[in-house]
């Protein structure tokens, strides 16, 4: 059953593809995220941006 909306949306969608500008912005917050990830993962990510854990149950 999922299967046959998945396959309406994507007929919708060819029908009226989104703008040019909605793709680049799309891929540009796609970008950003694997900008930040990466330099996360490489250590690079500044100290004072990064959140301290907080225990779940104060003791």
């Amino acid at each position: 059953m999922h299967n046959l909306m998945w396959l309406v949306r994507a007929a919708r969608w060819v029908r009226n593809p989104p703008s040019a500008k909605m793709v680049m912005m799309v891929f540009g917050i796609i970008a950003v995220a694997l900008v930040i990830a990466g330099v996360e993962w490489m250590g690079w990510w500044p100290e004072w941006a990064t959140m301290d854990r907080q225990p779940r149950f104060p003791r």
